[in-house]
């Protein structure tokens, strides 16, 4: 029995921040290491023409996320890391996966319902108005991603389940013309992903504007800090640690028994200015090394684009004999 495939992506919009990187860069990078399975990671590039319309900066994030899953130690050597644009057969098998799609199927896609959804609200008269095919048919896209590399397993989070059980559909559909071609991947929900709070309370994300960078100077991470919204409670009187964006961070990056003597500093009613230097001091150390490598990796993308180009080289390997058995069986055959 060979290696289960595992695959995940990279999506190529915004700066990666505090909260990508616990809750999925660092697991994801831990898992590349594994030898018991063989790991594809791709940055979707293509994907991000779906809500980024500036070529400048899909072009910087690519280059930003890259030089940051490198830094953090993305194991290049075990798992296969490319560009999902240096992989031609992906768009000519999101094609012949339309042909088996049902548009009924697209309809139900969360993204598309939403967008849906907020133009009837705003009385425009056209649910549609503004709607890309690239927004209806982007599942298709990241069906193709997914199985063009024959993936068992796709890491993804609660709001991407819905994508690879349509993959799951498709790729079913598929077989059941052509024969057991495709391999029907399965989704893995993290139980225990860490997910931070933002400067002001709410989930980090980009969307919120509430995001703490992940490689910005020691500087701005300081001020960042001290900007995280808190309590009036005064010194010497007990907080929470519930609820707490300080906190949370403070968890994510501590130890268990350093998590605990937190807890009870917490209780006895540390001060959030103090909190505030401590965590930028252990965050800080924690990041340096990384943060020194991403600096050295922004400053040279010639070795990035080196690092991907190879990574694609590998995934072709897999992608244009797949690609070729696919083609066979739909019908786009030589005709001598």
């Amino acid at each position: 029995m060979g290696k289960q495939v595992v695959l995940t992506g990279i999506t190529t919009t915004g700066t990666p921040h505090l909260g990508n990187y616990v809750g999925a860069i660092r697991p994801a990078v831990e898992a590349s290491k594994r030898s018991d399975v063989r790991s594809f990671y791709f940055m979707a590039d293509y994907h991000s023409l779906v809500k980024n319309a500036d070529p400048d900066l899909i072009r910087q994030s690519s280059l930003e996320q890259a030089a940051t899953w490198l830094a953090l130690g993305l194991d290049t050597e075990t798992a296969t890391f490319y560009r999902q644009s240096d992989i031609p057969e992906i768009p000519e098998l999101t094609w012949i996966l339309n042909s088996v799609t049902a548009k009924g199927l697209m309809n139900r896609a969360h993204a598309y319902k939403a967008a849906a959804a907020a133009n009837e609200e705003s009385d425009s008269g056209d649910p549609d108005k503004g709607i890309t095919m690239a927004l209806f048919s982007y599942p298709v896209l990241m069906a193709a991603d997914i199985l063009m590399f024959r993936a068992n397993k796709v890491p993804v989070g609660k709001d991407q389940k819905q994508h690879v059980e349509m993959a799951r559909d498709i790729a079913q559909r598929f077989n059941h013309h052509y024969g057991e071609i495709l391999t029907i991947p399965e989704a893995v929900i993290g139980g225990n992903t860490a997910v931070l709070s933002g400067l002001d309370g709410r989930k980090m994300s980009k969307s919120y504007n509430n995001t703490i960078p992940l490689f910005v100077p020691a500087k701005r991470l300081r001020k960042l800090i001290m900007k995280i919204k808190t309590n009036s409670l005064e010194p010497g009187e007990p907080k929470q640690t519930e609820d707490c964006a300080l906190f949370e961070i403070y968890q994510a990056f501590a130890g268990e028994t350093e998590v605990e003597v937190m807890r009870q500093r917490f209780a006895d009613g540390i001060g959030w200015g103090d909190l505030k230097q401590e965590l930028f001091e252990y965050v800080d150390a924690h990041l340096t090394d990384a943060r020194e490598e991403y600096d050295r990796l922004m400053d040279t993308p010639d070795h990035i684009e080196s690092v991907l180009l190879r990574g694609a080289a590998t995934a072709r390997e897999v992608a244009t004999p797949l690609l070729a058995e696919i083609r066979e069986a739909v019908g786009i055959r030589r005709l001598g």
